[in-house]
């Protein structure tokens, strides 16, 4: 008994409309989804050599000076100091000034790489953050993020962020 061989089709998928369905997930989650926008950070650059720069007389007891050498070491005045100290060290020395006649003048060498500032300006934000939130709570009973607008103005008045990056600050002896 011979059997007869016979060509068996397989049936095929339709794909017509696998692009169609493919691009309108693409749209939904495109729309549907939210892209938040980084905000890095928010400092008032020097002015343009064109412009006429601003030179302050601060007393030598007003500036806190930090720098960070080649070797990522963070120093405050002259002294080589941890994120958490510098972070003390930074509270401490903004809570004792009762003016806004102080400045904290940052230095980074030329090979300082961007992990080091960047932490080293996590460390100054966070004691200005710690200050502004004692006195939030000491004043208004609650934190520096929840304060209406009035009163964050009151607290930064009294906290004011004060950084030079390369900005020459004439100090008196």
């Amino acid at each position: 008994m011979r059997f007869r061989h016979r060509d068996r089709t397989f049936p095929e998928l339709n794909t017509t409309s696998t692009a169609d369905i493919s691009f309108m997930l693409l749209v939904f989650f495109l729309v549907t989804s939210s892209m938040d926008a980084d905000k890095g950070l928010s400092r008032r650059l020097s002015p343009m050599d064109n412009e006429r720069q601003e030179t302050r007389d601060i007393q030598r007891d007003n500036v806190l000076t930090l720098t960070i050498d080649d070797d990522n070491r963070i120093s405050c005045d002259q002294q080589t100091v941890t994120l958490q100290e510098l972070q003390q060290q930074v509270a401490s020395f903004v809570a004792s000034r009762q003016d806004d006649r102080y400045v904290i003048a940052v230095e980074t060498g030329r090979h300082t790489s961007y992990d080091a500032y960047f932490s080293m300006q996590d460390a100054i934000v966070a004691a200005y953050r710690q200050l502004r939130d004692r006195m939030a709570l000491k004043q208004y009973g609650h934190r520096f993020a929840q304060c209406t607008p009035e009163e964050r103005d009151v607290v930064a008045r009294r906290y004011p962020l004060r950084i030079s990056e390369g900005v020459a600050v004439e100090v008196k002896n």
